[in-house]
């Protein structure tokens, strides 16, 4: 007897429709990256502004843009502990909030200090997301389902940007830049508020029916009853870096962030400076890489569970779209030898696409870690893959301060992905769940 007359039978028997209450929580938790993004990025669409504003170089907004990646990368371990010890509703309820009211905190730095500081602080409280978005993806869904429910939350990195930016520049141009920063903080705030109200693991959700915790269950989601309590251990730390599943995966995000870096940071700068357009032109060409990154997250999540429903393959189904995607990424180095505006945003475009599609990378991560360290594994994956957004900023700002060109900078983006490529053939290895025991 097939699934579908299995399904049928058991229809006719009365048997109770299973709830889909998990897509609801994969909806919230997609708002809250969307925020997320916003808070940390909205900063490079006021940078020009402010740089004429306050007085800052080339090198100092390298300095300012990579800012937020210091404390953001150390506090990795640290939040993915916080996040095992007290579990996901108290984690991420108190980080949305906090890392919000210093959004809205940085509409009235008056220099590089206090901005500084906000940068640093914003860092710590963001930390904790996707290790704990990676957590929720792992219990609520099984694993078939994984790589499309990590591809729905995770495009909300750009789809703030993609549909927002022509309204934050326009608000920007009307008001200040100051104006950003109070508006998205304050919509942060709220949303923590909701969370905190609306969030459960499945076992305590009131909207997931016994047949969808069962379903989640057999296809390897839900967590141990005590996980929330796992206690840390700097020897859970060294036996998870013994894993060459870690380091591989770790690389090659590393290097897709590079790319998303890049546009986070220093993609509007490079459209003012490097491209000579007004906050109009500037506008409408922001949109348009961020809406094909968000297109590639999709592709990549879906693409990886087809491959997964055809071959039965976890290695194949989840390098194949992520290794596409960085050789896609690494084209941006073809932008350097175009001269229209319009050719230039298509080659970017294209690269974004690729880097959408690396985002995959989370569901890995969610397949490879002990049920019971989800946070800590999450923690350090991320830890070492967001060095990227310490080292990206730097060395665009750095390079673009010596050569004043971005010749330079489109370059190092594109090398560093194909270094993702190699990872993900030559390191990564069987991505299968690691047991400590």
């Amino acid at each position: 007897m097939n699934s579908t007359t299995t399904a049928s039978t058991l229809s006719r028997a009365g048997a109770k429709p299973r709830t889909r209450a998990r897509f609801a929580v994969l909806a919230l938790i997609a708002v809250v990256t969307m925020v997320n993004y916003l808070d940390r990025s909205v900063l490079g669409l006021a940078a020009p502004a402010m740089a004429k504003d306050l007085g800052f170089a080339a090198s100092s907004l390298g300095l300012i843009f990579s800012a937020f990646a210091w404390t953001y990368t150390a506090s990795q371990i640290p939040g993915g502990v916080f996040l095992d010890r007290f579990g996901t509703k108290l984690t991420y309820g108190l980080a949305i909030i906090v890392w919000s009211a210093i959004t809205f905190a940085q509409s009235m730095v008056g220099g590089m200090g206090a901005l500084l500081a906000c940068r640093f602080g914003l860092g710590v409280a963001e930390a904790p997301c996707f290790p704990t978005n990676g957590r929720i993806v792992g219990i609520w869904f099984p694993q078939k389902e994984r790589a499309r429910a990590t591809s729905i939350y995770t495009v909300g990195e750009y789809v703030g940007l993609a549909f927002l930016s022509p309204i934050l520049l326009w608000i920007m141009h009307v008001w200040s830049w100051h104006v950003l920063f109070l508006v998205v903080g304050s919509f942060g705030i709220l949303l923590g508020i909701v969370l905190l109200v609306a969030y459960r693991n499945p076992q305590e959700s009131k909207w997931a029916n016994q047949e969808e915790l069962d379903y989640i269950e057999a296809g390897g989601g839900l967590q141990p009853v005590n996980a929330d309590a796992t206690a840390f251990s700097w020897s859970n730390v060294r036996k998870l870096l013994g894993y060459r599943q870690v380091w591989g995966a770790s690389i090659g995000q590393f290097a897709g962030n590079a790319t998303l870096v890049f546009f986070l940071t220093w993609f509007p700068t490079y459209l003012v400076q490097a491209r000579g357009m007004g906050w109009v032109k500037e506008g409408f060409f922001v949109v348009l890489p961020f809406a094909a990154g968000a297109v590639g997250v999709l592709v990549g999540g879906a693409l990886s569970d087809k491959l997964l429903s055809w071959t039965g393959s976890v290695n194949i189904s989840r390098k194949t779209p992520i290794i596409a995607g960085l050789l896609l990424a690494s084209t941006i180095i073809t932008a350097n030898y175009v001269n229209s505006n319009a050719m230039v945003i298509a080659i970017l475009s294209l690269a974004f696409f690729g880097q959408g599609m690396v985002g995959l990378g989370w569901t890995v991560i969610s397949d490879i870690a002990p049920k019971n360290l989800m946070g800590l594994t999450g923690g350090i994956f991320n830890a070492m893959t967001n060095l990227a957004g310490i080292v990206t900023p730097l060395a665009i700002g750095y390079i673009v301060a010596e050569t004043h060109s971005f010749a330079g900078a489109l370059s190092f983006v594109g090398v560093v992905a194909l270094i993702g490529v190699f990872s993900y053939i030559f390191v990564l290895g069987d991505i299968k769940r690691i047991n400590l025991d």
